[in-house]
C-alpha cells in the first residue's frame, strides 16, 4: 500500500460469492486504488477470493462485527498515510461506478467526509422493507434534530472520506450497528458532512442478517446509544478547532 493513493475499505463476512466482482469492479473504475479486504473472521473462503482478484486482505481472528471490521480498515488507511479513503460493503449492493461522485467534493475540499444517499434526491428509487424503512425513518429525523444538521440516511456505509475523517474514525468508530451514532461522532467534531445521491443495487449473494425482531433491537439500541454519545464529553485531543 502506497501514501497519496485512495484505499477502498471493503469489510466483508461470509460474502464470498460477492467479494470478487466487488474488488474487480473497483479496480475496473480505477486500477489505482489500493483495494483492502477486511475478513471479519469469515468460515466460507471470502479472504481466498478476495486475495484472488487482487485484494489485500486483513483477516481478523474472531468475528469483531461490522464496527470493528470498519475501524481495522481505517487505521489501517492511517498507518499507510492516505490522505482519501472509500468504504463500501463486501456485498455487492455498493455501486463503485459512483465513488466519483463520493470522491468530488473531497476533491473540491467542499467535505470530511461524503455519505451516499438514497433518499437525498427525494425519487423514492429506494424501497427497503417496512420496518427497516421506519428505522431509517426514524434515525434521520432523530440526527437532524439532535444535530441540527439535516440528513437523510444515517444507515448508509457508502463513503468516502478525507485524512482528518480517516484519523477520527481510526480512534473512535461505534462497535455495533455503527452508522448512526459515527454521523453523530462527525457532526460533533465539526467535520464537513455531505450527502450525496446513490443507488444501492439488491443483493445478488446471501441474505441480510436484518430481521423484523433484528429491526426493533437495533431501533432501541441505537437510539440509546445514540444520546450517550451525545452526553459524553470529548477529550482536549479530540475536539476540533473551530472552522
Amino acid at each position: 500500500m502506497s501514501a497519496g493513493r485512495v484505499i477502498a475499505i471493503v469489510p466483508a463476512y461470509n460474502e464470498a460469492g460477492a467479494i470478487g466482482g466487488v474488488v474487480d469492479a473497483i479496480h475496473a473504475l480505477d486500477g489505482s486504488f489500493d483495494v483492502v479486504v477486511v475478513d471479519d473472521a469469515s468460515t466460507d473462503a471470502t479472504a481466498a477470493v478476495a486475495r484472488a482478484h487482487g485484494a489485500e486482505v486483513l483477516r481478523l481472528p474472531i468475528n469483531l462485527g461490522i464496527g470493528g471490521a470498519v475501524q481495522t480498515g481505517f487505521r489501517a488507511a492511517l498507518a499507510g498515510g492516505y490522505e482519501r479513503a472509500v468504504r463500501l460493503d463486501g456485498d455487492g449492493q455498493h455501486d463503485p461506478a459512483e465513488l466519483p461522485r463520493l470522491l468530488q467534493p473531497l476533491e473540491r475540499d467542499e467535505a470530511d467526509v461524503v455519505t451516499g444517499s438514497r433518499f437525498v434526491d427525494g425519487d423514492g428509487h429506494y424501497r427497503p422493507p417496512l420496518a427497516r424503512r421506519i428505522g431509517i425513518t426514524w434515525f434521520a429525523r432523530l440526527v437532524s434534530a439532535v444535530t441540527r444538521t439535516r440528513v437523510t440516511d444515517t444507515t448508509s456505509g457508502f463513503q468516502a472520506l478525507n485524512r482528518r475523517a480517516i484519523a477520527l474514525f481510526a480512534e473512535d468508530y461505534p462497535a455495533d450497528y455503527p452508522e448512526v451514532e459515527a454521523t453523530v461522532l462527525v457532526l460533533r467534531h465539526r467535520l464537513r458532512l455531505v450527502e450525496v445521491p446513490v443507488r444501492m443495487r439488491e443483493r445478488e449473494h446471501g441474505s441480510s442478517s436484518i430481521t423484523f425482531v433484528r429491526s426493533i433491537y437495533y431501533m432501541l439500541k441505537v437510539t440509546l446509544a445514540l444520546f450517550v454519545a451525545m452526553a459524553r464529553k470529548l477529550t482536549p485531543s479530540q475536539q476540533a478547532p473551530a472552522p
